[in-house]
């Protein structure tokens, strides 16, 4: 199956985890084929706009470091990427 420049990435993040120390940011596609047809950049460009969505959303103090920590680990990756 090809994916057509009009079909964006979509991935949802979410937080998982019961204790502070086990919270992590948990991905999901919106459609199954894309992590076959994708480069990685753009998986982390799709992951970073995600985190930002769900940050937007958030309340609690602790998940808001967790995403923010995310964000950041996810920019330098992309800068280690260019």
């Amino acid at each position: 199956m090809n994916i057509t420049e009009s079909e964006p990435l979509r991935i949802i993040a979410k937080t998982c985890g019961c204790r502070q120390e086990e919270k992590k940011v948990r991905y999901s596609f919106n459609r199954a084929f894309h992590f076959l047809c994708l480069y990685k950049k753009d998986i982390i460009l799709a992951q970073s706009v995600a985190c930002e969505r769900l940050l937007i959303q958030t309340t609690d103090r602790i998940e808001r470091q967790i995403i923010e920590d995310e964000i950041a680990e996810l920019k330098m990756a992309l800068d280690l990427m260019s």
